[in-house]
């Protein structure tokens, strides 16, 4: 399933502000630092796609293929960052360059960081 590094920072970012409560448009503008319109435009077409779903009240829920590239996403961001602060990278530094980083890597390399961050024993 190929999807723009764009759509998957949305998702990401609906999978983060659901576990503090509902989801909004705004919600994600202010988080993404983003403009109330663009926001509307791209939320609109990752419904069109199935990825998510705009309830009657206007709150945004993640499709099972959207949070499947949520979680995706949100697991390298947080496997990306634990390892840059192991190595001795500040926490803010690491979370801006592990959210760089995780759109761009292959499964292959992903896998063996996972695996080099438990032989470190840090997961």
């Amino acid at each position: 399933m190929q999807i723009r590094e764009s759509a998957e920072m949305y998702l990401e970012t609906i999978l983060v502000l659901s576990k503090k409560g509902d989801v909004r448009s705004i919600d994600i503008a202010r988080a993404m630092d983003f403009s109330r319109p663009s926001v509307s435009v791209t939320v609109h077409n990752l419904e069109k796609e199935h990825y998510i779903k705009i309830n009657e009240n206007g709150t945004i829920s993640l499709e099972p293929a959207g949070r499947e590239i949520a979680e995706r996403i949100y697991e390298r961001h947080t496997v990306l960052t634990d390892l840059l602060i192991a190595i001795g990278v500040s926490e803010k530094t690491a979370a801006e360059d592990a959210c760089k980083i995780e759109h761009d890597l292959s499964v292959e390399t992903f896998e063996c960081v996972k695996k080099a961050i438990k032989k470190m024993g840090k997961k």
